[in-house]
Order: C-alpha cells, then sequence, then structure tokens
C-alpha cells in the first residue's frame, strides 16, 4: 500500500453529512475530491478543505463516470469512496411522482452502484480500497410516505453487502452506516414545516415525531457520522466489510 495522503472522493459534500466527512478527511490529513449538484456550496466548501471539486449531477450516469474520471486524473488514484449524496420526498405511493421516484432511485442506489463500478479497476489494482455508503435507519425499517427513500437505502444496503464479497479478495471493504436523524440542513426544514403544520414546537417535532421510536430524543450530529466513516477507512477496520452499522439512538432496539 502507497504513502499516505490517501485520496477520498466524496458525494454530497457540499452541506450536511457530506460537508462533516469531507472537513474530518481533510483534518486527517487527506485528500479530497468532492461531487455535488450545489455548484456554490459545493466549491465553497472544497476550497475550505483544500479539496477538488467536481460539480456533479449523479442522476446522470455519464456524471458519475466523468467524477471519477475526474478524481483519477487530477489525483492518480482513489483509496476511498464515501456516497453520501441524496434527498427525501414524502408522499403516499398512490399520488408519488414516477418521475421523483426515478430521480430518487438513480441518485440514492444507481449512482452509487456506477462511482462503485468506476473505482473498482483502479481499487483492485492497488489491492487496497475502502468504499462507505451512507444508507439510514430506514434501510432496514420502513416508514409511511416514503416509499422511495426506504425503497434506495434498502437496496443500497444490498449492494453493499455483495460489493463487500466480491471485494474481499482485493483488499476492498465496503460498509454502510445506517443512521436515524441526524441535523443537517434538510432534515432542519422538515422540522420547521413539520411544527408549522402541527402546531406544536420544534422540540416537540423532534422528540415525539422524528424520533419517537428512538431511546435517546436528539438528534444527531454530522460529526458523528464521519467520526464512524473515519474508523471504518482505518486500517484497524480492514476485517470489517459488508456491516451495516445503526447509529440510531436505540430506534432498532425495541
Amino acid at each position: 500500500m502507497h504513502a499516505s495522503p490517501k485520496i477520498a472522493l466524496v458525494t454530497g459534500g457540499a452541506s450536511g453529512i457530506g460537508r462533516a466527512i469531507a472537513e474530518m478527511f481533510a483534518q486527517e490529513g487527506y485528500r479530497l475530491v468532492i461531487g455535488d449538484i450545489n455548484a456554490h456550496d459545493g466549491a465553497r466548501v472544497a476550497q475550505a478543505v483544500g479539496g477538488h471539486f467536481v460539480h456533479t449531477d449523479l442522476a446522470q450516469r455519464q456524471d458519475c463516470r466523468e467524477l471519477v474520471d475526474e478524481a483519477l486524473a487530477h489525483f492518480g488514484r482513489v483509496d476511498i469512496l464515501v456516497n453520501v449524496a441524496g434527498f427525501q420526498h414524502i408522499d403516499p405511493i398512490d399520488v408519488f411522482p414516477e418521475d421523483v421516484w426515478e430521480k430518487m432511485l438513480a441518485v440514492m442506489l444507481t449512482a452509487p452502484f456506477l462511482l462503485t463500478r468506476y473505482v473498482w479497476p483502479a481499487m483492485k489494482a492497488q489491492g487496497w480500497g475502502r468504499i462507505v455508503n451512507i444508507a439510514s435507519i430506514h434501510g432496514l425499517v420502513a416508514s409511511p410516505y416514503k416509499s422511495g427513500y426506504i425503497a434506495a437505502k434498502h437496496g443500497l444496503i444490498g449492494l453493499t453487502r455483495t460489493a463487500a464479497l466480491e471485494g474481499g479478495p482485493f483488499g476492498i471493504t465496503v460498509n454502510a452506516i445506517a443512521p436515524a436523524y441526524v441535523r443537517t440542513p434538510l432534515v432542519e426544514r422538515q422540522i420547521a414545516d413539520q411544527a408549522r403544520t402541527r402546531g406544536i414546537s420544534q422540540e416537540e417535532v423532534i422528540e415525539k415525531v422524528m424520533l419517537e421510536p428512538a431511546a435517546i430524543k436528539t438528534l444527531i450530529e454530522p460529526a458523528e457520522v464521519a467520526a464512524m466513516v473515519r474508523y471504518l477507512c482505518s486500517e484497524e477496520a480492514r476485517h470489517i466489510t459488508g456491516s451495516v452499522f445503526t447509529l440510531d439512538a436505540g430506534w432498532t432496539a425495541r
């Protein structure tokens, strides 16, 4: 294995969990490639962490290919891939927009498959690689009105396990992290919207609506997810693969 610094490719790095992961890697001395559809914030984060930004629409196969090609051209290799990018849409199945369903699966399931496929030859050639997929507690359990999101996250866990079996002989580990609600800009907007709709405080939305099944009634911080990514990308975690790590405040303990 080559000497540090390692090269990490992070999708969805413009904000939230992706940004926290990018900042963590930078603090660890890694070199960063950040792919995001948000050009303004993505470029700003990349500049702050000394990384390389690629404007990417992960719903487009060609953009996925170009993101990996750019990372390989810029740094010569990719050691770590972290698939973070995603979004949520809430609707009953019978009114769920078909185009939104297709885009959700493209961004949150097809794109991680394509990016894994495209980095695979380079990781195999160097005999080392780390792939971490940011799934969700909704990759393990279901909730109403989130059929697209839940289908994509369940599929992402299946992809994780299969890729782990294929990558093991080549020194490539593939794992997933399944957090409950994380304090991201997206979740904070959902909290505010539900507080207005239900006529309750934002604190009650968090405790009684979002985290009702959880034992710990507080949101997870993005840095907590990043810390788990740090460990899974370390040499100490070289025998951990095909695993799903719940970071769910006791949600699935029931």
